[in-house]
């Protein structure tokens, strides 16, 4: 009897060891799946999109049903003016708020702010739309990118101000107080100090802001609205990557099917590409 006691005090440890390989299994397994579905997607997009991409759907306009080639060379314009305008909208107004609320986060109103940004940073991108179109597009009975700009920047706000606020709070306190005991300002430090030792996950946040916009459909519906033409005034509606790529998919014709496959191909290739400089820009050697 008395040797069988060691037996059963280990067999909870075997159990627990049991229960935990069963765990890790099942999370891998469940990683694997999404990974797998992932990679599907993507190669499914990019067997479909290859086919189209050409020199003349880069460079050339839309063609009339029927007509053979053409391309989205105004739609790819079009998303650049859009998306940068967006940007210069969202990033002072991002930054400056996070950095508010590193430097200034206590009491009732910085945690209102969170709380709304958060909220915010919710609420799906057809709502922003209807709220582009109903303040900046039916009062004026006119589309334009303008409008598109502003839902995207409402988009990309969250992402900003929360992404600053949390580089700013990385930067140790120790580097702040150093500045501040050789005579800086807190004005002073703050730009020429804290900022600078802040910059790459700051970068990262923009960057990942804007792989956030560039895809979305669904403003644009209500916003830019689209156009078959060259167009640069963001006064003016304009042609959209996405919208091209949503118009093309739903008609009925096999060309622009197989140009909805290359435009979705493009912008899957433009997210990629942001998000590895978001991962570059964040890696030890670009820190130094």
């Amino acid at each position: 009897m008395a040797t069988a006691r060691p037996a059963r005090a280990t067999d909870p440890v075997k159990f627990r060891h049991a229960v935990s390989f069963a765990g890790a299994a099942v999370t891998a397994a469940c990683a694997s799946l999404g990974a797998i579905a992932l990679l599907v997607i993507l190669g499914y997009v990019a067997l479909q999109g290859f086919r189209a991409i050409n020199v003349a759907f880069l460079t050339q306009l839309p063609v009339p049903v029927g007509e053979p080639g053409g391309g989205v060379a105004n739609g790819i314009v079009g998303t650049l003016v859009t998306v940068g305008v967006a940007v210069l909208i969202a990033t002072p107004l991002g930054l400056l708020s996070g950095l508010f609320l590193a430097l200034f986060g206590r009491g009732w109103f910085p945690e209102a702010v969170r709380f709304l940004s958060d909220v915010l940073s919710g609420i799906p991108s057809i709502a922003i739309g209807l709220f582009a179109y109903t303040l900046l597009v039916a009062p004026f009975r006119h589309f334009s990118a303008l409008s598109a700009s502003f839902a995207f920047a409402l988009l990309m706000l969250p992402l900003i101000l929360r992404t600053s606020e949390e580089a700013v709070r990385s930067v140790p306190r120790a580097i702040r107080e150093g500045a501040l005991a050789l005579g800086l300002s807190e004005f002073a430090s703050t730009m020429r100090i804290v900022l600078p030792a802040a910059r790459p996950a700051i970068i990262t946040g923009l960057l990942l802001a804007i792989a956030r916009v560039t895809g979305e459909t669904a403003p644009l519906l209500f916003t830019a609205f689209g156009s078959q033409f060259w167009e640069l005034n963001p006064t003016q509606p304009m042609a959209q990557l996405p919208l091209q790529v949503f118009t093309y998919a739903i008609s009925p014709y096999q060309s622009w099917h197989q140009q909805a496959w290359a435009g979705a191909l493009l912008l899957i290739l433009a997210v990629l590409v942001l998000n590895v400089l978001a991962r570059l820009v964040l890696s030890p050697k670009a820190q130094r």
